[in-house]
């Protein structure tokens, strides 16, 4: 089975994480919380859902890892202000392996300069700082471009995580 990394700060969108985090784990793959600060317990934007971190960034390796997923809310943006989350989350890009973000969760790829000439989606108030970052936006409930895998929303989690298991499951076999 694959190894998936989850990159998580506070004030994450709690289904972002735990619909994604269950089909990865019912599917029964390994994954780690990776975040600022391993030990701390950070809490969805609803304030019921809490996740501890497993590790930071620097205690992990891309190549521990066979893919990575990107929740959203608030997190990203917090998560972009980390340069070890953000140099993780190139070199997995960088590495071909399977990178999935949803929601605001493009933001973080927009800081880690891996967007150029990609065809993204996500949150509509994501769109301009993409386009502006040169990937082409789509409003689609889930886009595959390359290794990158992005939605827009809540809504569209049961898209997401059909591409996002195919593409972590494809991962597995190689």
């Amino acid at each position: 089975m694959s190894k998936v990394a989850f990159v998580l700060a506070d004030d994450y969108e709690d289904s972002e994480f735990r619909l994604p985090f269950e089909a990865v784990r019912d599917a029964g793959h390994e994954i780690t919380v990776i975040g600022i600060e391993k030990g701390k317990e950070v809490k969805g934007k609803k304030g019921k859902d809490k996740v501890r971190v497993d590790a930071t960034a620097k205690d992990v390796q891309p190549g521990d890892f066979d893919a990575l997923v990107i929740p959203g809310g608030h997190s990203p943006d917090k998560l972009r202000m980390d340069c070890d989350i953000v140099a993780f989350t190139r070199a997995m890009v960088e590495a071909g392996k399977p990178v999935a973000a949803v929601c605001h969760g493009p933001q973080l790829l927009i800081e880690a300069d891996v967007v150029r000439d990609k065809t993204l989606t996500s949150w509509p108030s994501v769109k301009k700082d993409l386009q502006n970052a040169g990937a082409m936006w789509v409003d689609r409930e889930v886009v595959v471009s390359g290794n990158l895998i992005t939605s827009r929303k809540p809504e569209d989690l049961k898209a997401f995580n059909r591409e996002l298991l195919g593409h972590v499951g494809a991962a597995s076999r190689r």
